[in-house]
């Protein structure tokens, strides 16, 4: 089991040592979201505080917990690895369920990608990715941050985990959803769409590094790539309880959490979000 041989170790852990964090968290998003369409509550209202990948142009920007925040875990705890025990999530609004959401390890953005220009836009990478440094597992998201008319299709090209550049990314056709923080490439109604991650060439399985982006047709939007490592998945399927996830005792693992992580949520509704209370929380153990 990931992080502990055995169900004594995680309570010698947790209970024993009290070597966890508890905290919780609330968002309440003010976009008018669509049905099916992935969206990052990172640039929701609440706590922790919204962050906007607003940044110079095209230039790789690192994210950690210490310096933009995300959902609190504590501070570092190596040469212990620290893990996710569990998970809670509710809503007494019933607009947006089911939904599905997913935690993220944002690693690295690169903002205003421009869809007005069919040019190659070359991205600098002036910093790495702070975890995952191999990039195995480290997947790309593109976040809207400005609307666009939708149907335009692009790719990227990449490093992949074992360090060869050059990697050119599934071609993905863009949703015609406006509002900021929508996932570009996700809608279950657009043909080629690819959900939240921006499927890799095959035989990939993870990316270290964005090298440049072309779009094959012109629009008026920007969007954000980000490197994000998936940590686990949970859905909220009802008002009537709270749903929660007990990492260890339904799946027989942990997820590691790297020390100064930027922990966010995105979430898949099936109605808008609009004024919705997303409240939760989450805790962490280490050994």
């Amino acid at each position: 089991m990931s992080g502990f041989g055995n169900i004594a170790a995680l309570v010698d852990a947790e209970v024993t040592s009290g070597q966890f964090k508890y905290s919780t968290w609330r968002k309440t998003p003010t976009q008018i979201s669509p049905s099916g369409v992935w969206f990052d509550l990172s640039m929701s209202p609440g706590n922790p505080v919204p962050q906007y990948y607003a940044a110079s142009p095209l230039v790789a920007i690192a994210l950690a917990q210490s310096t933009d925040g995300g959902l609190f875990h504590d501070g570092s705890v190596s040469p212990r690895t620290k893990h996710v025990r569990n998970i809670m999530a509710l809503t007494t609004t019933a607009t947006p369920l089911p939904m599905p959401m997913m935690l993220l390890d944002y690693l690295m953005f690169y903002p205003f990608i421009d869809e007005g220009t069919t040019d190659p836009q070359t991205l600098t990478n002036t910093v790495t990715i702070p975890r995952y440094t191999t990039g195995s597992g480290v997947q790309m998201m593109a976040v809207s941050v400005a609307g666009r008319t939708g149907g335009q299709s692009f790719f990227v090209t990449y490093t992949n985990s074992s360090g060869v550049a050059g990697r050119t990314s599934q071609t993905v056709v863009q949703n015609s959803v406006s509002l900021n923080g929508s996932i570009v490439t996700s809608d279950r109604a657009v043909a080629l769409a690819s959900g939240p991650f921006i499927p890799l060439q095959i035989g990939d399985t993870g990316v270290r590094s964005i090298e440049s982006v072309t779009m094959l047709g012109q629009d008026v939007g920007l969007f954000t790539l980000v490197l994000v490592k998936p940590i686990c998945q949970m859905q909220i399927r009802g008002v009537d309880a709270p749903v929660e996830i007990d990492l260890f005792k339904d799946f027989a693992q942990c997820p590691v959490v790297k020390d100064d992580a930027y922990l966010n949520f995105i979430c898949n509704p099936s109605g808008s979000l609009s004024g919705v209370p997303i409240h939760g929380d989450i805790k962490f153990v280490w050994n």
